[in-house]
C-alpha cells in the first residue's frame, strides 16, 4: 500500500494536468497508465525515417483561452502553425472549411466578395431553424450538393453512420467561410510544441511528487490503493462501472486503424493533411508528418486513417441511444464521493485539446476552492 494523496487513471491531457496541479501544492500523486507511454493520444516519436510522427493521428493545438495558452507555454516552446486541410473532391482539390475557393472550384462560379458568397449559401442551403440531426445541420449550412460531395460519405466512413443518424451537434460545428480564409482554425493561438507533444507531457509530469506507473491496468490492481484523498478517472466510463448498464446495448466508440508507409521521395502530397470525402477509397484522410515543423529527410512517412469499430476507443458516438446509456452511468458517477470523471472518454463527449486542458485546470481550481472553504469551516 503506497502513501498517495491523489490517484489518477490515465496519463493523457486531463490526467497529466491534474497531476501537475496537485503536485505543485505538495500532494503525492500516482498516475496509472495502461499504455507503455505518457501523453495519451498526443503521443509522438521519431520514426525510422527520422520524422516526428504522431502514433494516434495529428494533433493541432489551437485556442482562444489565454489561461490555457499561458499554461502550456510553461512546459514547452511553441512555433506558430496555422493548420490547413485540403480535400480531393471529384477530380479537384479544394480547401476545407468550405470557402469562396471551394465553391468556385467545384461549381465553376466566379464569386469574389463575402456578400456574393453569403448570397450563394443562402440560395443553396435548406433553412432549418433547429436541426434535429447531422444531415439537417449540414443542409442548413451549405445545402444538398455540398452535403453530398463533402459531408455525407465522409461522415459514414468516420462514424459508420450517415449524418442523419447522428446528433446535430456533430456537424453543426463545421465552419463555413464567406471569404478566402483557408485556415482550418481561426483561433487566436495556433501552434505546435517544439520537440513534440511527448516532450511537453514529460515536462508537465516532471515533478518529484508525481509517480507514473506504465503498462498497468488500474482494474487489475485497484484493491492496492484505497487511502487516497481523490481519484480522477479518464478512461471509458462504462469500463469503470464494469459495463453494468451496457449488458444489452453497449456504448459505442469509434477507433482508428493507422496504416503507415514509407515513400522513397521527398514528399508524397502537397499538404500535411488531405481528406478523401468520397466513396472511391475506404480511408478518411492521409497525413504526411514531414510537413509539420519543416522536417528534413530523404524519404517521407504517410499515414492513411481508416475509422473502425474495434480497437482503442477514440470517439464517442453521439446519438440519442448512446446518450441515454451514458446518462445512466452519469447518475452512478454522481453518487460517488471524491471520485471524478474527467475528459473525453469519461464524459462520453468530444473535446478539443484546449478544452481538455481547460476542463482539467478548472476542475482543479474548483475543487481547491471547495477544500479551502471546508478547511476554513473546520478551523472556525
Amino acid at each position: 500500500m503506497k502513501n498517495i494523496d491523489i490517484l489518477i487513471i490515465g496519463a493523457g491531457i486531463s490526467g497529466s494536468v491534474l497531476a501537475e496541479r496537485y503536485a505543485s501544492i505538495g500532494k503525492k500523486v500516482l498516475i496509472i497508465e495502461k499504455r507503455n507511454h505518457i501523453a495519451g493520444n498526443c503521443y509522438d516519436y521519431i520514426d525510422e525515417n527520422g520524422i516526428l510522427v504522431s502514433k494516434y493521428g495529428a494533433h493541432l493545438f489551437h485556442t482562444n483561452e489565454e489561461s490555457v495558452w499561458n499554461y502550456v507555454n510553461k512546459f514547452s516552446d511553441w512555433y506558430s502553425w496555422e493548420h490547413k486541410v485540403v480535400a480531393r473532391v471529384d477530380d479537384k482539390t479544394v480547401p476545407i472549411p468550405v470557402n469562396i475557393t471551394t465553391v468556385n472550384e467545384l461549381f465553376g462560379t466566379s464569386i469574389s466578395t463575402e456578400k456574393e458568397m453569403a448570397d450563394w449559401l443562402e440560395k443553396n442551403r435548406f433553412p432549418i431553424e433547429k436541426p434535429s440531426n447531422g444531415e439537417e445541420a449540414v443542409l442548413n449550412r451549405v445545402g444538398p450538393v455540398l452535403y453530398e460531395k463533402m459531408f455525407k460519405h465522409y461522415t459514414k466512413k468516420q462514424w459508420d453512420k450517415y449524418p442523419a443518424e447522428l446528433d446535430a451537434s456533430v456537424l453543426d460545428r463545421i465552419p463555413v467561410r464567406t471569404n478566402y480564409d483557408d485556415r482550418y482554425f481561426s483561433d487566436t493561438y495556433q501552434a505546435l510544441p517544439k520537440g513534440g507533444y511527448t516532450q511537453l507531457f514529460e515536462n508537465i509530469t516532471d515533478n518529484p511528487n508525481i509517480e507514473v506507473l506504465l503498462e498497468t491496468d488500474y482494474f487489475d490492481i485497484k484493491d492496492q490503493y484505497k487511502n487516497y484523498e481523490k481519484l480522477f478517472y479518464t478512461g471509458p466510463v462504462d469500463r469503470f462501472f464494469e459495463f453494468k448498464h451496457s449488458l444489452a446495448e453497449k456504448l459505442e466508440y469509434r477507433s482508428i486503424n493507422f496504416v503507415s508507409e514509407t515513400v522513397d521521395a521527398p514528399f508524397f502530397q502537397e499538404n500535411s493533411v488531405v481528406n478523401y470525402p468520397g466513396t472511391e477509397v475506404d480511408f478518411t484522410r492521409i497525413i504526411e508528418y514531414k510537413h509539420f515543423g519543416n522536417q528534413k529527410s530523404d524519404k517521407t512517412t504517410v499515414v492513411k486513417e481508416f475509422t473502425v469499430d474495434e480497437g482503442e476507443p477514440y470517439y464517442p458516438v453521439p446519438n440519442p441511444r448512446n446518450q441515454e446509456i451514458y446518462n445512466r452511468y452519469k447518475e452512478e458517477a454522481e453518487k460517488l464521493t471524491d471520485v471524478y470523471f474527467v475528459g473525453r472518454l469519461a464524459n462520453y463527449k468530444y473535446f478539443n485539446m484546449d478544452q481538455a486542458f481547460k476542463n482539467a485546470l478548472d476542475l482543479f481550481d474548483q475543487l481547491e476552492k471547495e477544500d479551502q472553504k471546508q478547511t476554513y469551516k473546520t478551523a472556525v
